[in-house]
């Protein structure tokens, strides 16, 4: 089969009423209570919570975390005024399939991973992400 790992995907194809950041934290190791290193590019790894603005999304679906790679912390946009959410979009995803078996009955779910986050909006620069050279997109749970 020629798809190996996780499946590059368009943030509009994941998010396609758009999403919005509700804070960004280390991934640790269950084991060895470490900073979570991404297998590719040797990474912290970084869950940015998410919830996801399509009026329609329900349950788990409605939020999210997706996965950055990063030397340091990602950066979130700015809060919009008044509201505890800053709007998001992340460069560069990918997805990967998985089953999850921790309920009644196994389920396919999805690990969402990026190379970086930015403003909605703004060109394809990477300004709110510093020091995520060399990031991946590959990767799963």
């Amino acid at each position: 089969m020629a798809i190996q790992g996780a499946i590059p995907v368009e943030f509009g194809t994941v998010f396609p009423y758009g999403a919005y950041a509700l804070g960004v934290e280390a991934i640790t190791d269950f084991e060895t209570k470490r900073p979570q290193m991404d297998k590719d590019t040797g990474l912290p790894l970084w869950a940015v919570d998410v919830i996801d603005a399509d009026p329609d999304a329900r349950g788990k679906a409605k939020s999210v975390k997706v996965k950055v790679a990063a030397q340091v912390c990602p950066t979130l946009p700015d809060e919009v005024q008044g509201l505890p959410f800053r709007p998001i979009e992340f460069e560069s995803m990918s997805v990967m399939p998985y089953v999850d078996d921790n309920g009644r009955r196994p389920r396919v779910a999805y690990s969402l991973r990026a190379r970086g986050v930015k403003t909605p909006g703004a060109g394809g620069g990477r300004a709110k992400t510093p020091a995520n050279a060399g990031a991946t997109a590959k990767g799963g749970e």
